[in-house]
């Protein structure tokens, strides 16, 4: 959110990469959607076992708000206030099932592991919360690099979130693996992040 009020309404140049890295240091950390926002906390909880799976869904989610913020921005002129919210999620319902399908292709075993959350990105409130706030009032530039930014920081928190509970379950701590594991995990970045911020 805080990204919006630093960034003009026109397109990213060489004289505006201030702008360009408070978008970067906002998706990445200052405003990440996972920690901070606690957005999108279904699939970051539930499939963050083990690397591999938080990875494939990082890159999944990434892709499809890289996709839905380019084209919510392109069209963002012609969008009607009434049907804003439906056009929001009817291009991101695309954009999974065009990654769905491209993972069901190439990695069918990862498909199968993930089941249902790849689907279930078209419901995660960080896209369709970052069409609304900022790819609807941005240009297609500025909302690329917050697209690839917020896509990014949830991605990175995903895999760490997978690399703690995964070794803490290798290590024979089972309840890393766990529902209460993702809980512990996340409940020990936010520590860690908000000593640092302090």
């Amino acid at each position: 959110m805080g990204a919006v009020s630093a960034v003009s309404t026109t397109d990213f140049s060489a004289d505006n990469m201030p702008a360009a890295k408070s978008l970067w240091w906002d998706g990445l950390w200052r405003n990440n959607a996972g920690v901070v926002q606690l957005l999108g906390l279904c699939p970051l909880l539930a499939v963050s076992t083990s690397v591999a799976n938080a990875f494939v869904l990082g890159i999944a989610t990434l892709a499809t708000l890289l996709v839905s913020n380019t084209l919510v921005s392109l069209i963002r002129h012609r969008l009607e206030p009434q049907n804003r919210i439906l056009i929001y999620v009817l291009i991101i319902a695309s954009a999974v099932t065009v990654v769905d399908i491209i993972l069901q292709a190439l990695m069918p075993a990862m498909h199968n592991t993930l089941g249902l959350f790849i689907p279930l990105i078209v419901t995660n409130c960080m896209i369709v919360g970052r069409a609304e706030v900022f790819a609807s009032r941005r240009p297609v530039g500025a909302s690329v690099i917050d697209a690839i930014a917020t896509g990014t920081g949830f991605f990175l928190l995903l895999c760490l979130i997978g690399s703690i509970r995964e070794f803490a379950g290798s290590t024979g701590l089972i309840i890393a693996l766990l529902p209460p594991g993702a809980f512990f995990a996340l409940a020990l970045i936010l520590v860690v992040k908000n000593l640092i911020d302090s």
